[in-house]
């Protein structure tokens, strides 16, 4: 039964009520609790606290920033996403990367802090997305745990208060999830039309990375849609029609536009834009070249150094050659000053050049280059070592160790046990039951992108933000689902402890990658998770457990299980744990100290 699980059982967007209740924010909708709406600006506060914090010192992303610049002062080169006011090459991405910036530099001016500011306003988008879609799924206390938790993932803390194109990805995938799910409960083609858009949309900031998320919708609404078989296909189908007209948009725009009219494109040998999006920033990145694709070839799936830069996000990929660049016009002196390739004035702008520039943002150490850890030594006075106690994982498991595992994976333990347990408990309900279809359409997200990440280069940190809506929602349920089951008591009683028990291990395995990043925090949380596996284990054992030992050890197991990623997320308050627009991520990883 529904009730099993949930705290609070879902309700049906009801209609509006009275105009001054309307215009009354804080207050709750009917069908919700009181307080539920509260909450949730508290946790939206809290998100654009930690996400602006530190927009006063961000920096300017390599090359990025220069095509933002032409694109807010040429229509030309805003419809080509050209990084030169000529419009003679884009880099190796959509123009729709960079609409977002584009808007904020035309309203508040070209300033580092508004090309972050959209990303800033995307993710508070995406915390209040997140409550939604997971209240409608499984009630208001899953809900809020899921914004809270997303809030707090570290990769998203840092990503957001960058300019970075992954935050426009990772918000468009919660509304499409949003839209998908009004689809699922109902049967509604609009919405799922509705879904296919924002995916399409998801694909112009990043490509080929924003229909990861399509088997998940596709097999969550074959399973649990509430209509015929033939209606489900027939859904699936149109909207998917929608989502590639969206999504091709810009690639069709370059396809026929003939090459002497328009930009040369970047990460191609032969000016394809398909080559682009699906060779070089497609197949490429699982070691598949595509004809007319630049080959991916270096350390962790970068591109070797080119003749006019460095490694990606350094050099940024559109450096092909002697044919290219002539194709390009980006011979000259004039040329290479307009784009900020010579200079030291472009340089400094950008944040790249200079000691200073580079201890503030994050740009020192082995994530922003590639190269081996630094030593002591090398690290300004004052500051802690960020050596590493082992090396990063660089194969399939990259994603549970190093700067990646503590990014994105601290409550991978949590994760698995709810959809094993979830799925497992509800292995009878009928068909269309939402709990159980959501929890097969959040399961084959995770196993999707996990997967993909896995078995392919992440050149960025921010790649993985894409897996945080799924953990936030997966693992809110799981707290709720194992709270409620240890309260009943019997043999699922037993699965709180285990999942406290097991998160507390996985923390401090993950921890021990930085063994000097707050040693009092790893410390004190490991202590407290022991006191509160005591009071669990004792309140289990004991009949005569009083309610308050019972919801002491409930609150506090359930705050030990995510202590260590709210203390890495938080630490983005400190600028020297912020990350950078280059590799964002929080706490040491890409930090300077």
């Amino acid at each position: 039964m529904v009730s099993e699980t949930l705290t609070h059982p879902p309700s049906q967007d009801s209609a509006p009520e009275s105009r001054p209740h309307r215009w009354a924010v804080w207050r709750s909708p009917a069908g919700q609790p009181a307080w539920a709406r509260p909450a949730l600006l508290g946790i939206a506060l809290v998100a654009a606290v930690l996400y602006a914090w530190n927009l006063r010192l961000v920096d300017y992303a390599p090359r990025y920033a220069d095509a933002v610049k032409s694109m807010s002062g040429s229509w030309r080169a805003f419809l080509y996403g050209a990084v030169d006011p000529e419009a003679t090459y884009t880099l190796d991405k959509l123009a729709g990367s960079f609409v977002p910036q584009v808007v904020s530099a035309k309203i508040f001016g070209y300033h580092a802090w508004s090309l972050a500011l959209p990303q800033v306003i995307e993710g508070v988008i995406a915390v209040l997305v997140m409550y939604r879609v997971v209240r409608r799924w499984v009630g208001v206390v899953p809900g809020l745990l899921a914004a809270g938790i997303f809030t707090l993932t570290p990769v998203a803390a840092s990503m957001f208060g960058h300019s970075m194109e992954d935050g426009a990805l990772v918000m468009c995938l919660v509304l499409a999830v949003d839209a998908y799910q009004r689809a699922v409960l109902e049967g509604r083609l609009r919405s799922l039309i509705g879904a296919g858009v924002w995916v399409g949309l998801g694909f112009q900031a990043k490509m080929v990375q924003a229909w990861m998320i399509l088997p998940a919708l596709a097999v969550g609404y074959l399973l649990t849609a509430p209509i015929e078989l033939r209606r489900r296909v027939r859904h699936l189908g149109a909207a998917g029609a929608v989502m590639l007209a969206v999504s091709l948009s810009w690639v069709m725009l370059y396809t026929l536009t003939p090459a002497s009219d328009r930009p040369y494109i970047s990460g191609t040998t032969n000016n394809n834009a398909f080559a682009m999006v699906f060779g070089y920033n497609g197949l490429g990145r699982v070691g598949i070249n595509l004809p007319g694709a630049e080959e991916v070839n270096g350390r962790n799936g970068v591109p070797a150094p080119g003749p006019l830069g460095g490694p990606e996000g350094e050099g940024q990929r559109g450096t092909v050659g002697t044919k290219a660049q002539d194709q390009r016009g980006t011979v000259g002196t004039k040329a290479q000053d307009q784009r900020g390739t010579v200079g030291t004035k472009a340089q400094d702008q950008r944040g790249t050049v200079g000691t200073k520039a580079q201890d503030q943002k994050g740009m020192v150490g082995p994530k922003a280059h590639g190269g081996p850890p630094m030593g002591p030594g090398a690290l300004p006075e004052g500051y802690e070592s960020k050596m590493e106690s082992r090396a990063d994982p660089m194969g399939w498991t990259k994603l549970f160790d190093g700067h990646l595992g503590v990014a994105i994976g601290w409550l991978f333990p949590l994760t698995l046990l709810a959809l094993l347990c979830g799925l497992w408990w509800r292995r009878r309900a009928e068909r269309t039951d939402p709990v159980r279809g959501g929890l097969v359409m959040w399961g084959v997200w995770l196993v999707t992108f996990g997967f993909v990440f896995s078995a392919s280069a992440v050149a960025h940190t921010a790649y993985v933000a894409s897996l945080a809506p799924a953990i936030a929602a997966v693992s809110a349920l799981g707290i709720v689902m194992f709270g409620r089951a240890y309260r009943r008591g019997g043999r699922q009683g037993w699965i709180l402890p285990l999942a406290v028990a097991v998160q507390l291990a996985w923390a401090a395995w993950l921890w021990s990658h930085y063994p000097n990043f707050l040693p009092w925090a790893r410390w004190g949380t490991l202590l407290l998770g022991v006191a509160a596996l005591v009071g669990l284990v004792l309140a289990r054992v004991t009949r005569t457990a009083s309610s308050a030992l019972v919801a002491a050890a409930l609150a506090v197991g359930v705050g030990v299980m995510l202590a260590a990623p709210a203390t890495y997320a938080v630490s983005v308050l400190d600028p020297d744990y912020s990350g950078n627009s280059f590799d964002a991520n929080a706490g040491p990883a890409s930090g300077t100290a």
